[in-house]
């Protein structure tokens, strides 16, 4: 049995792009990691406010988890740090067209921590299968909540309850679809790379 078919210890999709030298894997790298902080900033502009609350439901974190899965951890902190200092240096690309740190700046804190731990996961194969994908996406879900329900706690003098109201609860069923969606999109990117 051919082993083509299966990955490498430690591959995630982005390790399936050819790079023949050292310099073009580089370059191969920088390109990904500036691609991945404009996909996040692209879907951030898929904005759509949420009644009652600050924090807009946008294609922010998906893209965020995205590119932790198919970077890897270190390509995936990268981008986001890219992303997160593009931002706080003005560029207009945080949801809805804004930037620096606003009230939700502490979920784009979450989404760099979990683009890392994703991408550490999908490099132990836990982008290859619905079930291992739900759990990934689950887990940087999470991080990101942890970090941003706080920030926007302290940001804006809420509780903690009216902050899990108003920047955690409405959110939940679009991050189920979000992880619905990874659950579908990695593993056929595997499967269509040849690889599971």
């Amino acid at each position: 049995m051919s082993t083509a078919a299966f990955p490498r210890p430690g591959e995630v999709l982005a390790d399936l792009l050819p790079a023949a030298t050292a310099t073009r894997a580089r370059v191969r790298d920088a390109a990904l990691v500036v691609g991945g902080a404009a996909l996040t900033g692209i879907a951030a502009q898929i904005a759509v406010p949420v009644p009652g609350s600050p924090v807009p439901v946008t294609g922010q974190t998906f893209a965020a988890l995205l590119v932790g899965a198919s970077l890897g951890t270190g390509r995936g902190l990268l981008s986001l740090a890219l992303y997160a200092l593009a931002g706080m240096a003005g560029m207009p690309w945080f949801a809805g067209g804004t930037s620096g740190a606003g009230v939700t700046f502490g979920y784009i804190a979450g989404m760099l921590l979990a683009a890392t731990v994703v991408g550490a996961l999908a490099r132990r194969g836990g982008d290859r299968g619905v079930l291992r994908t739900a759990a990934t996406m689950a887990a940087g879900t999470a991080l990101i909540y942890a970090v941003g329900v706080p920030y926007l706690a302290l940001s804006t003098g809420m509780s903690a309850g009216q902050a899990v109201a108003q920047g955690l609860v409405p959110f939940l069923i679009g991050d189920a679809l979000k992880a619905a969606l990874a659950m579908g999109a990695l593993p056929t990117a595997w499967k269509l790379a040849g690889r599971r």
